[in-house]
C-alpha cells in the first residue's frame, strides 16, 4: 500500500512545479483531496509540510502558494550557480562513460523540445537533475534539491523567453562536452555562465524587456 501522505506532498509539489498552481494561488484541503483523489487527512499533513518549507504562506486563514521577491530571486540564483558549479567539477571527475553517455543523449533529445517550453523545462529539471547525481556526493544532492525547489516558486520558466531554448540546448552541450573531457573548473565555469544566462533572460522576462513564447 503507497504511502498516502507522500504521494499527497509530491503531487501537490509536482503541481506548484508545472505550474499548475501558480505563485498567489490558493490551496484548498477539500478540492486538492478531490482533484487528487485522496482523503483530506494526507492532504492536510502535506500542506503543514509545504508550508513548513516555506513552499506556502498564510494569507489570513488560507494557504497560498509562495512567490519570491526581486532579492529573494537573486539569492536563490547566487546559490544555485555555486553550487550546480560544483556539482558540474565533480560530475567531470567522477562520472561514469554510462552518465556522460545519458548526459549526451539528454542533450541530443531535447533538440525535438524546441519551441515547448512546458516541456524543455521539464526536460531542463531532468538534466541538471542528472548532473548532480553524477557528482557522487549525496550531501550535495541533497542541498541541490532544496534549491530546485525553491525554484519551483517561479511562475514561469527563463525558457519561454524567445530564443532562450536554443541558446541553453547548446549551453548544455557545452557542460558536457568539460564533463566528458574530465576538465572539472571548465564543467564548473560552463554551468555557472549557463545559470548566470538564465537569471539575466529572466530579469529581461520580469522587464519586459524580452518577449515570452507562451
Amino acid at each position: 500500500m503507497k504511502p498516502p501522505s507522500t504521494d499527497a506532498y509530491s503531487l501537490i509539489l509536482e503541481a506548484i512545479d508545472i505550474g499548475v498552481f501558480k505563485p498567489g494561488a490558493r490551496l484548498v484541503e477539500s478540492d486538492l483531496a478531490e482533484r487528487f483523489g485522496v482523503s483530506r487527512t494526507p492532504i492536510r499533513e502535506a500542506l503543514q509540510r509545504l508550508e513548513t518549507q516555506s513552499m506556502l504562506t498564510r494569507d489570513g486563514r488560507s494557504l497560498i502558494v509562495a512567490s519570491l521577491d526581486y532579492n529573494q530571486l537573486a539569492e536563490l540564483y547566487v546559490v544555485r550557480a555555486e553550487l550546480e558549479g560544483l556539482a558540474a567539477s565533480l560530475a567531470a571527475r567522477h562520472a561514469t562513460p554510462e552518465e556522460v553517455r545519458v548526459l549526451r543523449d539528454m542533450v541530443e533529445h531535447d533538440r525535438a523540445l524546441l519551441g515547448k517550453p512546458s516541456d524543455m523545462a521539464r526536460a531542463n529539471r531532468r538534466f541538471h537533475k542528472q548532473i548532480h547525481l553524477s557528482s557522487h556526493n549525496r550531501f550535495l544532492v541533497k542541498q541541490l534539491d532544496l534549491v530546485h525547489r525553491s525554484m519551483a516558486l517561479l511562475a514561469t520558466t527563463s525558457l519561454a523567453a524567445v530564443g532562450r531554448d536554443e541558446d541553453a540546448l547548446r549551453e548544455h552541450g557545452a557542460i558536457v562536452t568539460a564533463i566528458e573531457a574530465h576538465d572539472g573548473e571548465a564543467a564548473a565555469q560552463a554551468l555557472r555562465d549557463h545559470i548566470s544566462k538564465a537569471f539575466v533572460t529572466r530579469l529581461k522576462l520580469d522587464s519586459g524587456e524580452v518577449q515570452s513564447s507562451v
